[in-house]
């Protein structure tokens, strides 16, 4: 059966919760000349960024770096949190320790020890949560890096 649709705040803490507590996103780049890429990636969120961390030579960081549009998704078809972004490299020197570390701690490896890895922080510009088609409408809750509630 359909649940209630739920409020825009409501579904501002669901997401915030998902981006506190989930691991791993799913990241959509692409560039004008390459096919789209859409790859898993773990994550960190600082509170307003979302910082990941791939090989810096792979389509994705490539797409990236000569765009800067980042599609991110977490949860599954029933439970979404689509975020539009966008994504810019950040050098590890250039990474403050303690973010390192955060990632770290809640990912399980630190990509400064592993080759070619960097650091990419995606900054959200728009945000959609939406659980069943009754929330669809309705399902923006984050414009122009601005929440909604």
């Amino acid at each position: 059966m359909t649940e209630a649709p739920r409020s825009t705040a409501q579904r501002k803490t669901d997401a915030l919760t998902r981006l506190e507590k989930d691991k791993d996103l799913w990241v959509a780049t692409a560039a004008s000349d390459e096919v789209p890429t859409l790859v898993p990636l773990s994550f960190w969120w600082n509170g307003s960024s979302l910082y990941v961390a791939t090989v810096r030579t792979n389509p994705t960081a490539r797409n990236i770096m000569s765009s800067g549009k980042v599609r991110v998704v977490l949860g599954h078809t029933r439970d979404v949190v689509l975020i539009d972004a966008v994504g810019a490299l950040v050098e590890n020197a250039e990474l403050p320790d303690e973010y390192a570390e955060a990632y770290s701690a809640k990912c399980g490896w630190d990509p400064r020890e592993s080759k070619g890895y960097r650091f990419f922080r995606i900054d959200p510009r728009n945000v959609e949560c939406w659980r069943e088609l009754n929330e669809h409408a309705d399902r923006q809750v984050m414009r122009d890096g601005r929440w909604l509630a």
